[in-house]
């Protein structure tokens, strides 16, 4: 979405952003990056992915799987490949992506060890009973990144691993879907007053819930011209449910508001 500014509120960083994204760990993608005579446009849904804290992420493939024989058959060992994360809002919006961020790297097999200490490692913060099959029937992949881009409402952004690495999530990343929910579903009350602070030309529009970090609120309007974001700004960082609360109350008596528009 292209933007036409009243005032920019503030907003997390990209490279906090980025790191939100791959902590939510929305669906993802791959695909090959090959000369263009060699181009593969397929795209492969892995089993299960996991962004590591340095960037790295973990792709767990079928044994046989054709990505799995192409970097054990190339030169050297490891295929250039690009991982597409999907940021997808928690509220059902007839346009639900919020962001997508692309890690570009180099995808090598695990050894043995090496993939059943990761697996182990993913399972500390993530369990699930598909590491279990690293080594009987699935082969555990890592990819060393070499760039990322992020792309969102706030922009398009290009970010080095280092920028990505030392970045902390919002503090709301694990809390903001079941917030926005609840905020939906038994508060449309307060959605209502919220949207009074709408400029005229969009009130007439659906209003949704769209996101949440210790900067704002943002909300999605679904009208007949297209879909329109607004950030409505709290007056000061916000780290937990408690000063959420106060500053919810401060926006349905007087938000500071900024429009993004397609």
């Amino acid at each position: 979405m292209t933007e036409t500014s009243i005032r920019r509120p503030p907003a997390p960083n990209p490279a906090e952003r980025a790191k939100t994204i791959a902590t939510r760990n929305g669906p993802a993608t791959l695909m090959p990056t090959v000369e263009p005579e060699n181009r593969q446009t397929e795209r492969v849904v892995p089993v299960l992915h996991h962004v590591h804290v340095s960037g790295s992420v973990s792709v767990l493939l079928p044994d046989d799987h054709s990505m799995v024989t192409a970097t054990k058959t190339t030169s050297r060992g490891e295929l250039a490949v690009m991982v597409e994360l999907t940021d997808n809002a928690p509220i059902d919006l007839r346009e639900p992506v919020r962001g997508l961020l692309w890690i570009t790297g180099w995808l090598r097999p695990l050894k043995p060890d090496a993939a059943r200490a990761r697996a182990i490692s993913i399972a500390e913060t993530r369990p699930d009973h598909r590491l279990l099959d690293v080594g009987h029937g699935m082969t555990l992949l890592r990819l060393t990144p070499a760039s990322l881009v992020l792309a969102d409402a706030e922009g398009t952004h290009s970010l080095r691993p280092h920028m990505f690495s030392a970045a902390a999530p919002d503090p709301f990343h694990d809390y903001e879907t079941q917030w926005l929910r609840h905020l939906e579903t038994s508060h449309p009350d307060v959605v209502d007053q919220l949207a009074k602070h709408l400029p005229p030309a969009l009130r007439d529009g659906v209003i949704r819930p769209l996101g949440l970090d210790r900067y704002g609120l943002r909300l999605r309007v679904e009208a007949d011209t297209g879909d329109h974001d607004v950030r409505l700004a709290f007056s000061r960082p916000v780290d937990g449910p408690p000063q959420l609360a106060a500053e919810l109350r401060r926006l349905v008596g007087c938000p500071f508001l900024a429009r993004r528009t397609p």
